[in-house]
């Protein structure tokens, strides 16, 4: 027996894969810094515990609407529409168990055999596993490290076809911390609108960013009615577990998206979304210090990063990942992150976990204390230096 033929084209995230050699070396006792995993290592914010606490003893243990509680998509359609300058309504919002599902479904719910998908590379490698799986075609677009990692544009101009039906964006970027400058933006949402596609703008990010706040396309004029939205809970409010996050998008994919929403996961847990509009409507302060946290762990490790022979590291401008230029050590990505890790006891992740455009790139998350951070600097420089 064996399983499907569309399960090939599906991938493991390497975070994942990583972290189970590492908790294997672990069991052995060699001493690992984690540096893997994109989640960040604050807990979640005491009001957003306490909703979620006095929810499941309130009795909001049951199944809710299949598209989330009215009060809560109405308090997510106000965030969106003061955030990105957009007349946004509950009516426009689905509420989803963490943000994988948004990704799915809706290339799922638009795009077909025949049709091709433009998204970035180095990128989250979902993007591409649910494009292909809904038997439509990938086309990597190469993100510029000269340009903060955005988009070649003249590239992506030029992969324009009549087969495009959608654009993926993330900005701020995991793997690589950039943000997609604003006139980029622009112009993306010009071409979508000259060229007839729909753009999925990954913005799981959106609170996590260290100058000018990040232009979401959805704020560019014609462009309300042909984008998909993705944000969430996980990172900002430190909500990992809880798996929490929501779509904004035209009223009639909603319709496709409740059709599958019911038939995979009938609906997001209720106290969840409780714990989610304390979260949305309360006390931010919690994140205005996360922010300021990473801000010096990004300032330290950078900086360590940038001491170390053969390395060159661009200051991210948004999330909580380094994504360091290694071409100059002499090793490919997945030969240094193997040895970093069972050699130094550092956990990161090749840039080609990301795609074929990562090679010569390390991916680190600086989401750990700001000693660990440094210890992993100087074993990398110890190793690198031979």
């Amino acid at each position: 027996m064996k399983a499907a033929s569309r399960i090939q084209e599906l991938q493991l995230e390497g975070a994942f894969s990583v972290l189970q050699k590492a908790r294997a070396l672990e069991a052995q006792g060699k001493h690992i810094i984690h540096l893997e995993i994109g989640e960040p290592d604050f807990d979640t914010p005491n009001n957003v515990v306490d909703a979620g606490k006095s929810a499941l003893d309130a009795g909001w243990t049951h199944y809710g609407p299949t598209l989330g509680y009215e009060d809560f998509r109405q308090a997510i359609a106000e965030h969106v529409a003061k955030t990105r300058g957009v007349p946004v309504e509950a009516k426009n919002v689905c509420v989803v168990p963490g943000g994988k599902p948004m990704i799915f479904f809706p290339i799922l719910a638009l795009v077909e055999a025949g049709d091709e998908v433009i998204l970035p590379n180095p990128s989250f490698p979902t993007y591409a596993s649910a494009v292909r799986f809904a038997g439509a075609t990938p086309i990597s677009i190469p993100l510029v490290e000269e340009n903060d990692f955005s988009f070649d544009m003249q590239r992506l101009r030029d992969s324009i076809t009549p087969k495009t039906k959608l654009l993926i964006l993330n900005s701020p970027a995991n793997p690589t911390g950039g943000v997609i400058p604003a006139a980029d933006i622009r112009e993306i949402a010009r071409l979508a609108v000259e060229h007839d596609f729909y753009v999925f703008s990954d913005e799981i990010y959106s609170r996590m960013y260290f100058d000018e706040a990040p232009r979401s396309v959805l704020s560019e004029p014609g462009m309300l009615e042909r984008t998909i939205l993705l944000d969430g809970f996980s990172k900002t409010y430190a909500m990992t577990g809880w798996r929490l996050g929501y779509g904004v998008m035209p009223e009639w994919m909603l319709d496709a998206m409740q059709k599958l929403l019911v038939n995979a996961v009938s609906c997001t847990a209720s106290m969840v979304q409780r714990a989610g509009l304390a979260a949305l409507t309360g006390d931010q302060s919690p994140v205005d210090r996360m922010m300021a946290e990473f801000r010096e762990r990004r300032q330290l490790f950078v900086s360590m990063l940038n001491e170390i022979p053969g390395v060159h590291c661009r200051m991210p401008n948004g999330a909580f990942y380094a994504f360091p230029n290694i071409k100059g050590t002499g090793m490919s990505s997945e030969v240094l992150a193997d040895r970093l890790l069972r050699e130094a006891g550092v956990a990161a992740l090749a840039g080609t976990a990301f795609g074929e455009y990562g090679e010569g790139y390390l991916r680190f998350s600086y989401a750990n204390s700001r000693s660990n951070l440094a210890e992993a600097a100087m074993r990398m420089k110890k190793l690198c230096m031979g």
